[in-house]
């Protein structure tokens, strides 16, 4: 079975979680797109874990790991993961963690010119909202083809990976020096960069496509992980705020190293309520007062996993999430976080944004995203810990009806809800 855990909203819904339950069943786990942006939280017996990189079946030691080609991955970061992960005794190894050879390099120059672009759109407020981490440059290179590709690593001494290296640094100088007024790179300076990265990584790195596609045709379960939301998609999503790949279940298979392949189940992941990490339109952070954006920040700990900044936060978005739906062709939809509405009296919810005067349920990608307004509806707390719920039946009676009012603003059944952080806190809607 090829599985598909991707994200409904903005990112940061829950996915990692969700990828942790279904990796019990699964033989690989392959992360398809993005870098180090953005991060998984998982809880387990042995802690809490971050990953930025790294999927999240890593912590289950008989799952093989994969990193796909449709990735950007810097391997700075990836090796610190690494060791912080074997730190907290997590095994990784080259026969359970595999890195395409497809994948892109994002190069230290990269993170470089991401902040100093970043501190320049600052000045007139005019910012991304970028991680500045260098995705955005290192995606931009592999489309102008001024980048190497994991698999160059491996043939350093070749004469043609050492005029690709040189063609690069130049390239890189001329907008350092004469746009930025930085210091040069030297040839030599990045080629030692990339000798040290190699010596670590060599054995990870192979044609991880012609390992996944034999895994396919012998039946293996692959699920495939996304990073962010369908709302942050490139094509898709509220451009220009958005990430810099492909968030949708669609490219799974493309970003994975298997393109012949098409995923045959989607699970689509939502929260319970809307949280958005860096700029742009975000409708749900108008629904509510401050105060209620305060309070439930504070009981869902809304704060990115990979950069620690505060997330912008508000209601449940019927529009947007419909629209993430749509994008997303999600067989299967989790819910999460319910747990974190238990202190509330009251629950809005969006049902409708309104334009110049005009109520609309479609959800708008251009310029009218900002002119929204939410349309909302009031809903009944219920006021008590649900985190022992395990069956439908436990939940409080308005937990349930919260439940299924997003069901029927949505338009599509929700088959799996978690109530709580924990491992096993969570319940199958039957």
């Amino acid at each position: 079975m090829l599985t598909a855990v991707t994200g409904i909203n903005w990112g940061d819904e829950g996915k990692g979680r969700v990828v942790d339950l279904l990796s019990e069943h699964a033989d690989y786990v392959v992360r398809y797109q993005g870098g180090n942006n953005a991060g998984h939280t998982v809880v387990t017996d042995k802690g809490k874990f971050v990953l930025n990189l790294l999927p999240s079946g890593i912590l289950h030691p008989e799952v093989v790991c994969v990193l796909g080609n449709g990735m950007v991955i810097d391997p700075d970061h990836l090796r610190h993961e690494i060791e912080m992960m074997r730190y907290m005794n997590v095994k990784i190894s080259p026969e359970n963690l595999k890195i395409s050879e497809k994948a892109t390099v994002c190069m230290p120059f990269h993170v470089r010119q991401d902040v100093l672009e970043e501190e320049r759109l600052s000045k007139t407020g005019e910012a991304f909202g970028s991680t500045k981490r260098g995705i955005a440059y290192a995606y931009g290179d592999k489309y102008m083809k001024k980048t190497l590709r994991m698999g160059d690593l491996l043939y350093l001494d070749s004469e043609v990976i050492k005029k690709r290296i040189a063609m690069i640094v130049e390239s890189k100088n001329l907008i350092l020096e004469k746009v930025y007024g930085q210091k040069p790179l030297s040839v030599e300076e990045v080629m030692d960069w990339c000798k040290g990265q190699a010596e670590f990584l060599k054995p990870y790195i192979t044609d991880t496509g012609v390992l996944l596609e034999k895994a396919a045709a012998e039946g293996k379960d692959i699920l495939f992980e996304a990073q962010l939301g369908a709302l942050r998609d490139i094509d898709y999503g509220i451009y220009p705020y958005t990430s810099s790949s492909s968030t949708i279940a669609a490219y799974a298979t493309i970003g994975a190293g298997i393109p012949k392949r098409k995923p045959e189940r989607v699970v689509g992941v939502m929260k319970a309520y809307s949280t958005c990490v860096g700029e742009g339109p975000f409708v749900a952070e108008k629904a509510a007062d401050g105060e209620w954006n305060d309070k439930l920040r504070k009981a869902g700990n809304e704060f990115g996993a990979a950069t620690g900044r505060p997330r912008r936060v508000g209601p449940f978005d019927a529009v947007a999430s419909r629209y993430g739906l749509q994008c997303q062709n999600a067989g299967d939809i989790a819910l999460t976080k319910l747990d974190v509405l238990s202190s509330f009296e009251k629950i809005p919810v969006i049902t409708g944004y309104r334009v110049n005067g005009k109520l609309i349920t479609d959800f708008p990608t251009n310029v009218l995203l900002d002119a929204a307004k939410p349309e909302v509806e009031m809903l009944d707390g219920w006021n008590c810990d649900i985190s022992s719920c395990r069956n439908w039946n436990d939940l409080p009676e308005n937990a349930k009806k919260y439940i299924e009012r997003i069901e029927e603003l949505i338009g599509h059944s929700i088959y799996l809800v978690s109530t709580g952080a924990k491992r096993d806190e969570y319940l199958l809607k039957e």
